[in-house]
């Protein structure tokens, strides 16, 4: 395949993946204007948002398997097509029940489509160096339409209503299935073996267990019956999962790619970075509405310095891995990342736009740079026959980490606000419950109060938020202060160059290290084989 072609694979993939990762982020703006026209119930509104979670981690195992035997292409678009269709019925739901459907069809949808984009491009870029750009390019979009989501979003809702964060798709999914079927070539892997029906079942029923005790968690309390049940049910479907994978002559997930330091140490670091992204951006938008003021719009535009920062950080981090070598480059891009999140603990309640981007720069530059690598650092560790396989334990460990990050980092900030608000004296008892509740709440009813009594709830509960906001950013800065660590360490053997490990098929298909052919050795280091005499 000619250059010109390979960069247009790379353009449609990451067009698809900008269009998934933008609506990921975009239906928190739109709730409070969907909620004004179909008036779901606090329970309806939880569903609207995690029916799409739900379906796309519970099915982002299978569907990666599931492209690397039918064809990658082929589930792309047709996820794609899918995903279109469900958009405009998001948008024109004319009750809460059909659009928490409508949204699980897009999740559904969004797991066919994510690791179907990663694992074309793997397949497409044969030489390392160029699939390091190439993998550093796909990083930058995925971050940065997550980013870029409350962008888009602001400015359609201060002009359009509610629906139309989603009817933007359908031009974008117009564009993907038209050069789709004219650039992207198809792949699949020619040894496949049969589906194992249970380890479905197990990997979707698992994970799903899993993405809702940590999302139920910071709601209603980590002793919830529910939630007990739901995270041992989880750990142990899991648990079965991993075991029944060790036995299978054609696994479904091959969990020895963990052995390897490229592939178990970037689904860490990757894990870690989603885990106070996510964070970031709940509090983040928080802060800005809530204790700075600013309307929707203005605070999607703030998410710009972070966009930036990972295009540049992106860009940048195939390049310095000859100098740094590759633990050295997801180690100095999560130190920065850690740094960007110390750069808010400068931040008070009054608005310091210099800080703002600052930060944003900082944090978004060091995210582009681990991510670019880590993820080049899992693709290149699994056979291309199983790119989506492998693709799509890193978009799990993503998802998981997501919903892990509002679980505990989430949790640490509601109780720090909680912790650190002093209802001034004379407040009304009944409200002082909401008060405590939110930041959200305790502005709403900082308007009802008159005069002078709404404006001390306002200020304390301002003050407040923004001290929680500094024990999470220091926290986030901790986590990826350490997770920097353990880069440099588990990662200081693998080569800069991870070679193409297509050879490997052999031990990835059930048979033992012993039995690799005369002549060749894996790296245990990498996971790269080299034959006797060199590489």
């Amino acid at each position: 395949m000619n250059q010109p072609r390979k960069w247009a694979v790379v353009a449609i993939t990451c067009l698809a993946m900008m269009l998934l990762a933008i609506d990921l982020t975009v239906l928190h703006l739109a709730i409070p204007a969907l909620t004004v026209e179909l008036r779901p119930t606090a329970t309806e509104i939880l569903w609207i948002a995690d029916s799409y979670t739900f379906a796309l981690a519970g099915l982002l195992i299978t569907m990666g398997n599931i492209g690397d035997r039918i064809g990658r292409k082929k589930l792309l678009l047709i996820g794609t097509t899918i995903f279109g269709i469900a958009s405009v019925l998001v948008a024109y739901a004319p009750n809460p029940e059909l659009l928490i459907a409508a949204r699980a069809a897009q999740g559904f949808a969004a797991a066919t489509v994510m690791p179907s984009t990663l694992s074309i491009v793997r397949n497409v870029f044969t030489d390392p160096k160029e699939r390091t750009a190439a993998v550093g390019v796909w990083s930058a979009v995925g971050a940065g339409g997550a980013a870029l989501g409350p962008v888009v979003g602001g400015v359609l809702l201060d002009h359009f209503f509610w629906g139309s964060v989603f009817l933007i798709n359908v031009p974008v999914v117009l564009l993907i299935l038209i050069g789709g079927l004219i650039v992207l070539p198809e792949s699949r892997n020619p040894r496949p073996g049969r589906i194992d029906v249970a380890s479905v079942a197990l990997s979707i029923a698992g994970v799903v267990a899993l993405v809702y005790a940590m999302k139920e968690a910071p709601l209603s309390g980590l002793t919830r019956p529910a939630v007990i049940v739901a995270a041992i049910l989880g750990i142990g479907l899991i648990t079965v999962f991993v075991r029944r994978q060790k036995r299978l002559a054609h696994p479904f997930m091959d969990v020895r790619l963990f052995r390897y330091p490229a592939f178990s140490a970037s689904i860490g670091a990757n894990l870690v970075t989603v885990f106070t992204l996510v964070v970031l951006s709940f509090a983040f938008s928080q802060l800005l509405q809530f204790v700075w003021g600013w309307s929707p719009w203005a605070t999607g535009l703030a998410f710009l310095p972070i966009v930036v920062g990972i295009t540049v950080g992106a860009t940048m981090g195939g390049t310095l891995i000859p100098k740094l070598g590759r633990g050295g480059v997801v180690a100095t891009g999560l130190g920065l990342s850690a740094a960007g999140f110390l750069v808010f603990v400068l931040i008070g309640v009054a608005p310091a736009l210099g800080l703002l981007i600052t930060a944003g720069v900082v944090l978004g530059c060091g995210l582009g740079v681990a991510m670019a690598v880590t993820t080049d650092n899992i693709v290149a560790s699994a056979p291309k026959e199983r790119a989506g396989a492998a693709s799509a334990i890193a978009e799990t460990a993503q998802e998981l980490g997501g919903a892990l990050g509002i679980a505990i980092l989430g949790t640490l900030l509601s109780a720090s606000y909680r912790a650190g608000l002093e209802v001034p004296a004379g407040t009304p008892a009944g409200a002082v419950r909401a008060i405590e509740e939110s930041i959200g709440n305790a502005m709403e009813t900082a308007a009802r109060l008159p005069g002078e009594a709404g404006q001390a709830v306002a200020a304390a509960a301002r003050e407040a938020f923004v001290s929680g906001v500094h024990v999470t950013a220091i926290t986030g800065a901790v986590l990826l202060a350490i997770a920097g660590v353990a880069a440099l360490m588990t990662m200081r053997g693998i080569p800069d160059v991870i070679l193409d490990q297509h050879d490997l098929s052999e031990v990835f298909d059930g048979e033992d290290k012993d039995d690799v052919p005369p002549g060749k050795d894996i790296d245990s280091r990498s996971g790269s084989y080299s034959t006797e005499g060199g590489s």
